[in-house]
């Protein structure tokens, strides 16, 4: 098997985890912000609760608009390559993250804040739903032989500093600043600081290669003139099999890092530096598992991992609120450690298990159209569907809500399972096999 140089290979993994950090914390400090002052900010006339949901239906708009992100990024990424759209991507969410952040609130403006707010999460969801398929593919189509699942996990283990170092700029603001000063102009300061991520995750990403199998694609002309025509008409059902399989990943982080966090603050009376301290423990036990789980995937294979994990997830759901509401701060960790720990079970074994569900020219598309689909389904309706089952039935209901996701997932990788081809080893054989493999894979690696 021709393979990258180890310094490449090393190269794309860093730029992998960093890459998606940086657009996991633009993507997260929304949902914070959402959970904790857009509601007073920009939803000011509404009752409390009401606010609350409206604030999460802006935080919904971005992962409505991810399947556009994927579409369209996905189109030039299966036509002119992963690389360039690492950093379109990169741009198209920094901007909007940037924008945000320097947004006058409704008092100031009146409708149009609010109206503002829904376009740039929007902008939001679009980078987001390029970004994660680009990482995805330039990591898998640059892993070692046997080690595609641990560079898989790569890109998803990104979320978890993503997440911690959003929830660590609003735990230090919140220490440091009176809520006046916050609510007025504290929360402005993690979304300002992402123009300084923009440009490290720039001058990372244009360090990286294009991938020798992207490459052997263009070399074979084997593309596609219009790749989401392709894939909806070739691989509809892994589009939509794959994104209810991952919804579930969705479902469990939102439900602890978003809705829990408005729950711990707005319904148990914690403090809001108390419930962001006790999310960032959970959010370790959620890197460790999803790198694990991803190494996993590569010796005992990732539908077994995955489905194994969602069984658990199954059992957990019934434990997770009773445990919130005993309001005891151990408890409250151990719950949300569990919960997120469950989650990267499942989530880090995806990096690799949904780009393999499509050939490489279509790839790009497919994949990113899938994950994004799952953010539908799990994410955008996670905080509002736990925000009314809490308020009409109780906190408890959310359990079975979690369960059925689980049950959800699992089905849906069954009928995967028995679909996957083996388009990785294909691949890897043609390239081989192809008169011109070295010189395209060698050509492929020089490129900086």
């Amino acid at each position: 098997m021709v393979e990258a140089p180890k310094a490449m290979q090393r190269r794309v993994a860093i730029a992998s985890l960093i890459g998606t950090t940086i657009e996991f914390y633009d993507f997260y400090i929304y949902g914070i912000a959402a959970a904790l002052v857009f509601g007073k900010i920009f939803f000011p006339s509404l009752d409390p609760v009401v606010g609350t949901i409206a604030a999460f239906a802006t935080f919904a708009v971005g992962f409505v608009s991810r399947p556009l992100g994927a579409v369209v990024f996905g189109h030039f990424g299966d036509r002119i390559g992963r690389k360039a759209m690492l950093v379109a991507s990169l741009l198209t969410m920094g901007v909007a993250t940037v924008l945000i952040g320097l947004l006058p609130t409704y008092q100031s403006i009146g409708i149009a804040a609010p109206v503002l707010l829904c376009l740039l999460r929007f902008l939001q969801g679009i980078g987001l739903g390029g970004e994660w398929g680009g990482a995805a593919l330039v990591a898998t189509e640059f892993a070692p032989k046997g080690r595609r699942g641990l560079f898989g996990a790569l890109p998803q283990l990104g979320s978890a500093p993503g997440f911690l170092l959003s929830n660590g700029i609003f735990l230090g603001l919140s220490l440091f600043l009176s809520d006046e000063q916050f609510m007025d102009w504290g929360w402005r300061i993690p979304f300002v600081l992402s123009t300084v991520l923009i440009l490290f995750g720039l001058y990372i990403r244009l360090s990286i290669a294009e991938t020798p199998i992207f490459q052997h694609v263009l070399d074979k002309e084997a593309q596609s003139s219009a790749p989401i025509v392709s894939v909806l008409k070739s691989n509809s059902p892994e589009v939509l099999l794959g994104g209810m399989s991952t919804a579930i990943t969705y479902v469990l982080f939102f439900t602890t890092g978003t809705f829990g966090l408005s729950y711990g603050v707005q319904t148990l009376g914690l403090e809001r530096s108390h419930m962001l301290s006790l999310t960032m423990i959970a959010v370790f036990a959620m890197a460790t598992s999803t790198l694990v789980c991803g190494m996993l995937g590569d010796r005992y294979g990732r539908p077994r991992v995955i489905t194994i994990s969602a069984f658990i997830a199954i059992v957990w759901s019934f434990f997770f609120f009773p445990m919130l509401d005993t309001g005891s701060s151990w408890l409250i960790a151990l719950a949300m450690s569990t919960t997120l720990a469950v989650m990267g079970g499942i989530y880090g074994p995806m990096g690799a298990f949904l780009p393999e569900l499509f050939k490489p020219s279509l790839r790009y598309t497919g994949a990113a159209l899938a994950y994004s689909l799952g953010g539908i389904f799990g994410g955008a309706l996670a905080p509002i569907i736990a925000t009314n089952l809490a308020a009409t039935y109780g906190s408890h209901s959310i359990g079975y809500y979690l369960a059925a996701m689980a049950v959800l997932s699992i089905v849906c990788v069954a009928i995967l399972r028995r679909r996957m081809p083996k388009h990785f080893d294909e691949e890897v054989d043609s390239i081989e096999a192809s008169p011109a493999s070295k010189g395209t894979v060698g050509s492929a690696l020089s490129t900086n």
